[in-house]
């Protein structure tokens, strides 16, 4: 059977005015053949002649075959670039003449014209190619890194009640967690520390650094933000509500709690009920 949206060896079938037709076997029925376009046909191309060609549909939905290799065969994923924004999808630059569609609601995120963004090929419920941004189940979940080594991945997913999800070189599965504050983005690219290696395989990731040299920067950060921001009186304490924590500091509460009794423990500010106070 022709396979849609793969790289094939086929053998030349017969030869017609519009290119040459070819089959998996060289008495291959109408139905079990496909079209080589005559500008694409190899000189001296004979019938039971052998050629490697991929498989996809045309403008008007016709399965057809190229000698031209795109970027992506199906289950496979990368970086393409966004080459138009319509109102039935965006359309991708992946190799070929035809562009490759890429569904609104196989996009985690909006597109700009020009972006690269990372993007895996499969085949849609009606049998035609579609690309998709939700590349979580084609990573791959045998990398090479073990915990503590700093990684660059590429932001392609962000989902509230995870976190971030990472491509790790673009390859690996990575995830930064929920409960790490970020203000990452779909389509940036960042460097990580991995935390753990989960048992199968996937990375999970950290923008911090280790815990007792983040302490000390934090700690800094809480102090430089009360005296200027709050006049050296912070209207809470490490007890208060996560949110408000992360939304005045950018860290979690674990984080903010270590670093306060780390100022608390060298004497430089004032706990007191419900504030915080830098001493002078």
């Amino acid at each position: 059977m022709i396979e849609l949206g793969k790289e094939q060896e086929l053998i030349v079938v017969s030869r017609k005015d519009q290119g040459i037709y070819l089959g998996e076997t060289l008495d291959a029925g109408p139905n079990d053949r496909v079209l080589l376009p005559k500008k694409q046909v190899p000189e001296d191309t004979r019938e039971g002649d052998r050629l490697k060609v991929f498989t996809y549909r045309d403008s008007s939905d016709r399965l057809i075959a190229t000698t031209a290799r795109p970027k992506l065969s199906v289950g496979e994923y990368g970086f393409l670039t966004v080459r138009e924004i319509t109102r039935i999808g965006v359309f991708l630059d992946w190799g070929l003449e035809k562009d490759l569609l890429l569904p609104y609601h196989e996009m985690t995120s909006q597109l700009e014209e020009g972006q690269d963004i990372l993007a895996a090929l499969y085949v849609d419920k009606s049998d035609r190619l579609a690309a998709t941004m939700k590349v979580y189940p084609y990573l791959k979940k045998d990398s090479p890194y073990q915990k503590g080594d700093k990684v660059w991945g590429y932001v392609y997913q962000i989902a509230g009640n995870f976190g971030c999800f990472v491509a790790v070189d673009g390859v690996y599965s990575g995830l930064l967690p929920k409960s790490e504050p970020s203000d990452l983005k779909v389509g940036q690219t960042a460097e990580f520390r991995v935390t753990g290696v989960k048992d199968d395989g996937k990375l999970d990731l950290s923008q911090r650094k280790e815990a007792y040299v983040q302490m000390d920067e934090d700690a800094e950060k809480i102090l430089n933000k009360i005296q200027k921001d709050f006049g050296g009186s912070l209207p809470f304490d490490d007890k208060a509500d996560a949110v408000r924590i992360r939304e005045v500091f950018g860290l979690s509460k674990n984080a903010f709690k270590r670093a306060v009794g780390r100022l608390y423990k060298e004497r430089r500010i004032l706990l007191k009920d419900g504030s915080i106070e830098v001493k002078a």
